[in-house]
């Protein structure tokens, strides 16, 4: 008999919530990299992947400012298209915007955090 994988209690809503704001500090340091960085001032699509990023973070707010735990996750989902289209948008132009590893990791770190979001906000 093949051993099962244990099955994961449900988390709470605010559990959830505090998951989702922990990825969201990878989220914010990759679109502050991504503002700051030289070649945001000639990259449209660059710029439009930030305002996105900010964007769900806005939308959300910060989890001290939480009353409403529904609310706070219908918004993560509601924006959660925005979030993954900003991941996938720089996933695609990362190779010509820059080759550099500070480029490079920052997709990863962005990938990792927008999926482990997503399986918080989806679960």
């Amino acid at each position: 008999m093949a051993p099962s994988d244990p099955i994961e209690p449900a988390l709470d809503p605010m559990e959830r919530i505090r998951g989702i704001d922990c990825e969201l500090t990878h989220v914010w340091m990759v679109r502050t990299f991504l503002k700051h960085c030289d070649e945001a001032e000639e990259d449209d699509d660059l710029r439009e992947v930030v305002r996105d990023l900010y964007d769900f973070i806005l939308a959300v707010g910060p989890v001290d400012a939480v009353d409403d735990p529904a609310t706070y996750l219908k918004m993560a989902k509601k924006k959660l298209r925005r979030l993954r289209g900003a991941t996938e948008l720089y996933e695609a132009i990362q190779p010509e915007v820059s080759g550099h590893t500070n480029f490079i990791m920052a997709a990863r770190s962005l990938r990792l955090a927008v999926n482990k979001i997503e399986q918080l906000v989806t679960s």
